[in-house]
């Protein structure tokens, strides 16, 4: 008798890890769709300090309330290597990415056009992809190529880089996300719905004029 039970306490077992699975992956989905840039309320909170949500969704951190951002280091989509503190003393802006998401793809030409803009201006602004639960490099780049992403994109397939942020702080946790750091490598704003070039800028501009 308990060798006919053992395999339908396996395969109830089974059945849990695959119902918690789909459960998760609604739930990121979800997120993802859920990401509408011009939604949003005013609203305040703590992440580390004090946050105020506008209503285009971007929350900002007063100077004096802003913690650090954990190190975010690894292989990138194009093979090479990134420590993102090594970046200090520039504005980073951070894109939580896939090539499976509509939304990110929807945003892409912003991020291109942007990033290629301030580097020929000469902006003291870096850009950093986060490529999530793309199951190869293969896809990561051929969207990078698709919408003439040319700034490095940390390869996160299984989205460790993005638990590194502290609870409590404004961290990526949708798809797409972005999170903009200042000169100082601490975290300043942030947003979880797809972005437009103006609103980009002006997660990015006000911390350019920052001493």
């Amino acid at each position: 008798m308990s060798l006919s039970r053992a395999p339908r306490r396996s395969r109830s077992t089974s059945g849990r890890a695959l119902l918690l699975t789909a459960v998760t992956l609604a739930g990121a989905l979800t997120l993802t769709a859920c990401g509408d840039e011009d939604g949003g309320s005013k609203s305040s909170g703590s992440a580390g300090g004090n946050y105020v949500t506008g209503t285009s969704g971007i929350s900002t951190v007063a100077k004096a309330d802003r913690v650090d951002a954990p190190k975010l280091d690894g292989e990138t989509v194009d093979g090479s290597t990134l420590d993102t503190t090594t970046l200090k003393g520039k504005v980073v802006v951070l894109n939580v990415w896939g090539s499976w998401c509509p939304p990110c793809r929807a945003e892409a030409p912003s991020f291109a056009k942007v990033a290629k803009e301030m580097e020929v201006a000469g902006q003291p602004v870096a850009f950093v992809g986060i490529n999530t639960r793309d199951n190869t490099k293969q896809n990561a780049a051929s969207f990078e190529e698709t919408y003439g992403i040319t700034y490095p994109s940390l390869f996160d397939p299984d989205g460790k880089l993005m638990l590194r942020f502290p609870k409590g702080t404004l961290n990526p946790n949708a798809i797409p996300s972005t999170i903009v750091l200042d000169k100082d490598g601490k975290i300043a704003s942030r947003t979880l719905a797809a972005l437009s070039e103006a609103k980009l800028r002006s997660m990015i501009d006000p911390l350019l004029l920052e001493k």
